[in-house]
């Protein structure tokens, strides 16, 4: 069923008010292909909405949102590994849990990120080593000018750090439906991470072989000690990704900050963007309703529920002094819309 004139702000973590012309709520992929067709009918835009987690609402939106509500999930064994088929709109930490609660590795590193299944492959998630690259299978996802059902490799998706070929070549061309996973029955844990191996080596599950659900107990421990839970600070999780720059930039960075934050890629190196912005004397600040969280600097919050221009500005604001500051640019996670 199309609403009219639709409030979007239960709809995105940020709670930023915003409408949105047509609102569609689709539980099933006939009702998805029934949105599609109005939105093409009407020449209108899509705006496909999940958890909400990774969206911010700078205005109202013209056309149609659809709240992409598919449901189920199934485990099955297969070829030595555990096959994990999950519908776009099942919560992504949900799922987490189950896999790791059934004594299975591969995703308790990813544990607590907020949002849904279907968002996941678009931002190519990650956290603490790893990535959902690292697990990935396969995706079906909706063509929006057809309505056909397409199914995407791991190398179709293009996956690179925070991104993949939905946020490039594919950009506002599918809507995702399904993700498969692949989990190997043979599991080593991965926790090289600085702050996931100080937490583990000072826990008491150290003195044993870890499990998985271990190691996402003190992920999600690690998490809730410096990250706001939007349901209690309206923000959108980790708002910069970690720039990465050239090993020359970094050896003339690490020169003039001698405390600088940052991890070896290979050929480059990752910076802290945090770090960059606590620095940077923005830690804590908070203006007119909007701000970078206090134990966070990652995290821009919206406890003053204003409106998504403000939370841009600030953005574009502490981006410009990280650049002035350290000559580093900064790269917004969220998608801005409209």
């Amino acid at each position: 069923m199309i609403q009219k004139d639709a409030d979007l702000q239960p709809f995105n973590t940020l709670t930023i008010a915003a409408r949105a012309r047509y609102f569609a709520a689709v539980t099933s992929i006939d009702a998805l292909r029934e949105a599609l067709t109005f939105a093409r009918d009407k020449k209108l835009p899509i705006l496909p909405l999940g958890g909400g987690s990774n969206i911010v609402l700078t205005d109202d939106f013209p056309g149609v949102a659809i709240h992409v509500g598919l449901k189920g999930l199934t485990m099955c064994e297969e070829g030595g590994a555990t096959r994990i088929c999950a519908a776009a709109g099942e919560n992504w930490h949900q799922l987490v849990m189950r896999s790791v609660e059934a004594g299975l590795g591969g995703l308790e590193n990813l544990a607590l990120i907020p949002g849904n299944i279907g968002a996941a492959p678009i931002q190519n998630i990650g956290a603490y080593g790893v990535e959902l690259k690292d697990t990935f299978d396969s995706l079906q996802a909706m063509d929006i000018a057809t309505g056909d059902l397409l199914r995407f490799t791991a190398a179709e998706c293009e996956f690179g750090y925070r991104d993949s070929v939905f946020k490039r070549a594919a950009r506002d061309r599918y809507i995702i439906c399904e993700v498969t996973l692949k989990l190997p029955q043979e599991w080593q844990p991965k926790i090289g991470y600085p702050a996931l191996a100080q937490y583990l080596a000072s826990a008491e599950s150290s003195a044993t072989p870890l499990t998985p659900e271990q190691v996402a107990e003190a992920v999600i421990a690690i998490r809730n000690s410096k990250l706001p839970n939007p349901v209690d600070i309206p923000n959108a999780g980790s708002f910069f990704k970690n720039p990465i720059v050239s090993d020359a930039q970094y050896v003339a960075l690490k020169a003039q900050h001698p405390e600088l934050v940052a991890f070896s890629t290979g050929d480059d190196w990752k910076l802290a963007a945090g770090w960059l912005i606590d620095q940077a004397g923005w830690k804590g600040r908070l203006r007119d309703g909007v701000g970078v969280h206090d134990r966070q600097a990652l995290v821009l919050v919206n406890p003053g529920h204003r409106e998504g221009g403000q939370v841009v500005s600030l953005a574009r604001e502490i981006a410009a002094d990280i650049q002035h500051k350290f000559g580093v640019t900064l790269e917004p996670e969220p998608r801005f819309y409209p």
